[in-house]
């Protein structure tokens, strides 16, 4: 049985978490949220990517033997040198503009996400592959996360701070929306009354994990044998990430064994 590390900034990762859950149930997980810094999004290119190897070294430290960045601006700033210093398989996150491209009918795509992912190298080189016909409207969720992380889900305020964020998408008769931050997937209700129907949303959370699989495979490490466990680990309050787990996670969680932990790293 696999011990497996998912590494958020805070809460976002669980949305990952959950996919690996139901897709890979018989295996160890250890999820790490840096809620004492959270959100990511709004800092530096260099600090996310120092603070995000110092993590994913802390989980291998403590016996993973697989690591999923489970959010978008650590990915985009951090994958390639957290994988050249680790000698397990790691698995990033990033948006899915690719799969939003090929199923776009009218070539518009809406791509919300934290400010550091639209501007990083990573995302533009990518959206630089894409054809040039499809046209992307890009839209820093500034305000969500806090918001998620404060477990402000259903609050008013959620709802009038995305009405704006996703204005423009809507004004621009985008088709196809991606969601490219590991948090908003837990806004989808909200994001489907305001944007209506016919929009098609984006999550990779099935992706990623499928990924995850088969990196497991490849390394000896898919062992069905075992009953899973999680440790639920953050730099802020281990208590609240236990609620928000609970909360957020369509996967039970009873019967399972689960410790939660507030950490200083």
């Amino acid at each position: 049985m696999a011990t497996i590390g998912v590494f958020d900034s805070g809460v976002g990762g669980l949305s990952i978490l959950d996919e690996a859950l139901k897709q890979l149930p018989l295996h160890h997980y250890i999820y790490l949220a840096d809620s004492a810094n959270a959100p990511y999004g709004e800092k530096s290119a260099s600090w996310i990517a120092n603070r995000s190897l110092h993590m994913c070294r802390y989980l291998v430290e403590h016996g993973c033997d697989a690591i999923v960045v489970a959010c978008n601006t650590a990915t985009a700033e951090a994958i390639a040198q957290i994988r050249a210093e680790l000698q397990i398989p790691v698995i990033g996150v990033e948006p899915g503009i690719k799969p939003a491209a090929m199923q776009s009918q009218n070539g518009v795509v809406g791509v919300l996400a934290t400010e550091a992912t639209l501007n990083s190298d990573k995302f533009n080189s990518l959206l630089a592959t894409l054809p040039s016909q499809c046209r992307f409207i890009k839209q820093a969720g500034a305000g969500l996360v806090p918001l998620i992380e404060n477990g402000e889900i259903e609050s008013p305020a959620m709802r009038t701070l995305l009405q704006t964020h996703l204005q423009g998408i809507v004004q621009a008769q985008a088709d196809t929306l991606v969601l490219g931050c590991t948090h908003y997937p837990f806004l989808k209700n909200h994001i489907r009354e305001l944007i209506g129907a016919s929009i098609t949303i984006v999550d990779t959370s099935d992706a990623v994990v499928r990924q995850l699989g088969r990196q497991l495979e490849q390394h000896g490490l898919a062992n069905e044998a075992g009953i899973m466990s999680l440790n639920l680990l953050s730099t802020a309050n281990g208590d609240t990430l236990q609620a928000m787990a609970e909360r957020l996670l369509q996967t039970p969680l009873s019967h399972r064994s689960i410790n939660n932990q507030s950490l200083m790293i």
